[in-house]
């Protein structure tokens, strides 16, 4: 339930056991490994370089892989439906990977994936040449003269292409003294023609045709009439798609190997993970070094894993004081899912802790107040128990909501809404099911925000004045356990106490308390406004420490503005309870409507109440999460720490099953 502790150690491995050593670390995903940018020991001794060599064997093994992969799943049918998008890896044993990774069929099906996917390639250009040579000659189909005769012309051009009829006619007129023309074919207002003119004329006439928007055409190295040549094609293309419709099918019989492919994906993308770790490292001429992270707790582990290699040895080393420690949070199973707040705002700075306990009930109690409906929790209770059977990855949130709709089963319960007020509006008040589940209803029923909206915002100023409060005392509390008193009284204590009296002095303003407190409680305040004014900030010249504390004295102000950001927890519970209430009433006028009432009424109650609950929680997750960020973090917490990320196996397209 804290930043787990870190241990800075140094591995010495021969290179002929290095990489089996770094494998094994690897498959228990528990050390950081520094490269030889950040290692110390490199900086210590600079002949310890890393002798970088690019693994490019592995990386074009991995390449032709995910090509093989991408190739063969174009052939394949594909799962669909929300299941195969929550679950898109497939799970297989430990034995199977290894078997596969073992074994040389997966190599051998990838040289004939790749084989079988160049003939694709191959014959689909063909075709598309083919085709684009036959589209070329069917306007010129009916031309019975050779096309090569067309070139061999001495004291005349040839000029063929096409125009529109209207061009074409208007060239017709203006050259008919200079050259003949003929028409070979029509297609919609475009004419296919060739135009036979002198040598001398050919400048002219083309220079003509060209202003027409003239498109020309050429049959060099084209021997035999078009039409010949069109049945040539012909011929030629009918063979070649049956070549590529063999390829095709013959694709098709290795769909079963996808499975072997993915699983080699995966293992070669690990190595070369590993294998660019290792050429990273400081090594010298026959040993690595692997200089690193481990948590605390991991790190007998990491020993025995050494420890089965003979020509590798561990040490710690010490951390300095400016060294830049990853951080890992550690939390037991029942706050695990709130890390996800946590990471969300970045990892706690080193010297600071982790705020994960402190915020789990206060976000579990916000996010449940802003929905606040029983009928709302218990469909997110389902969607998300549900969900988290399916899903592969994103576990942690989905457990976080999973949590927070228990909450807002009971926020429901405690402002007596279910489905907004769907009981009251839709259920006949003369039936028994009306008089039993209202008569549970208003016995549960402690404050309706809508019937109380005065009592329900001063329950949400408390809640946050509280949280607030507890952000000083964690504060106060750990600078007390690090011994350092001036900055528990200076930065915690004093406005802990000033606060505090602040609200004892509207307590007595309004006759709570005995007026005779009113003196001590002044000179209370007074004193705590001197402290913060002298002894808020205590670097720097008098001058400046006396200006600075004068303005964090002004900023008591923000701390007002601070407890009345908690006014968005009721807002939105009655956002969402008005638009609930909207839809209850549309609702109810539906099912007035004789036959189709009843259908039309429930239709628009679960769409309606759908899409009211999607929203509700949009809007209570982000202001949930905000309230801790903005107005709960900043009293206790610093960010900025570095994740910890540890060597480990990252699987693409499958996973192995624990």
């Amino acid at each position: 339930m804290a930043i787990s502790q870190m241990k800075k150690i140094l591995i010495a491995s021969y290179k002929n056991q290095a990489g089996e050593l770094l494998e094994a670390i690897q498959k228990q995903g528990i050390m950081e490994v520094l490269d030889v940018q950040r290692s110390a020991v490199s900086k210590e001794w600079p002949e310890l370089e890393s002798v970088w060599e690019r693994p490019k064997q592995i990386e074009e093994k991995l390449d032709n892989l995910e090509k093989a992969i991408a190739f063969l799943k174009g052939y394949r049918k594909e799962k669909g439906g929300i299941a195969a998008a929550l679950a898109p890896k497939t799970v297989i044993e430990q034995n199977k990977f290894s078997n596969v990774v073992a074994g040389p069929e997966a190599d051998n099906k990838l040289r004939e994936c790749l084989l079988i996917e160049k003939k694709i390639e191959n014959s689909t250009a063909e075709v598309e040449n083919i085709t684009g040579r036959i589209q070329h000659l069917l306007p010129w189909e009916n031309l019975k003269t050779p096309l090569e005769e067309i070139e061999k012309l001495e004291n005349a051009s040839v000029l063929a292409g096409f125009l529109s009829e209207k061009n074409l006619a208007e060239a017709e007129a203006k050259l008919a003294d200079t050259a003949i023309f003929r028409t070979v074919s029509r297609n919609n207002s475009t004419i296919a023609f060739y135009a036979v003119c002198l040598n001398e004329n050919t400048q002219e006439v083309h220079k003509f045709l060209r202003n027409l928007e003239f498109e020309s055409v050429t049959f060099a190295g084209l021997d035999g009439t078009a039409e010949d040549l069109i049945r040539q094609y012909r011929r030629k293309l009918e063979a070649v798609e049956k070549e590529l419709a063999a390829a095709h099918n013959q694709a098709n019989t290795y769909i079963d190997s996808l499975l072997d492919l993915e699983i080699l994906a995966d293992y070669y993308r690990n190595l070369l993970e590993r294998q660019k770790t290792q050429m990273a490292s400081p090594q010298s001429g026959q040993v690595f070094i692997f200089e690193g992270w481990v948590r605390k707790k991991d790190l007998s582990l990491l020993k025995k894993i050494v420890k089965q290699f003979d020509a590798s040895s561990i040490s710690e080393m010490p951390i300095r004081n400016d060294e830049d420690v990853p951080v890992e949070i550690d939390n037991p199973k029942i706050l695990w899912p709130f890390e996800t707040v946590t990471r969300l705002y970045g990892m706690p700075d080193k010297a600071s802790l982790d705020p994960t306990p402190f915020l789990a009930p206060f976000f579990a109690i916000f996010l449940g107040l802003c929905v606040a409906d029983v009928g709302y929790g218990l469909l997110l209770a389902g969607a998300f128990w549900w969900l988290l059977r399916k899903i592969q990855m994103g576990k942690q949130a989905v457990m976080l909501f999973l949590f927070c709709s228990i909450t807002t089963i009971l926020a429901g319960i405690f402002t007596g809404s279910v489905f907004s007020d769907a009981v009251t509006a839709l259920i006949p008040q003369q039936t028994k099911t009306y008089t039993v589940l209202n008569g549970i209803r208003e016995k549960l029923l402690v404050l309706d925000p809508i019937v109380q909206p005065i009592p329900f915002i001063l329950m949400t100023l408390a809640i946050g004045y509280l949280q607030m409060m507890f952000g000083f005392c964690i504060a106060l509390i750990r600078n007390l356990m690090q011994k350092n008193f001036v900055a528990a009284v200076c930065d915690q204590l004093v406005w802990l106490i000033f606060f505090n009296n602040f609200a004892v002095i509207g307590i007595i303003k309004f006759g709570k308390l005995p007026a005779s407190l009113m003196p001590i409680s002044v000179a209370v305040a007074i004193v705590c406004a001197i402290t913060i004014l002298l002894f808020a900030v205590r670097e720097g010249s008098w001058g400046s420490r006396i200006g600075m504390g004068a303005f964090q004295l002004f900023s008591a102000v923000f701390f007002v503005g601070d407890t009345l950001s908690y006014v968005r927890l009721m807002a939105l519970c009655m956002v969402g309870a008005g638009f609930g209430m909207a839809i209850n009433v549309l609702v109810k006028m539906l099912m007035d409507i004789p036959y189709v009432g009843f259908f039309l009424g429930a239709l628009l109650f679960v769409v309606g109440h759908t899409f009211n609950v999607a929203l509700s929680l949009l809007g209570a997750f982000v202001h949930s999460m905000r309230l801790q960020f903005i107005e709960f973090f900043p009293k206790f917490f610093s960010g900025g720490g570095s994740d910890f990320r540890p060597l480990t196996n990252e699987y693409k397209h499958v996973m192995i099953k624990e």
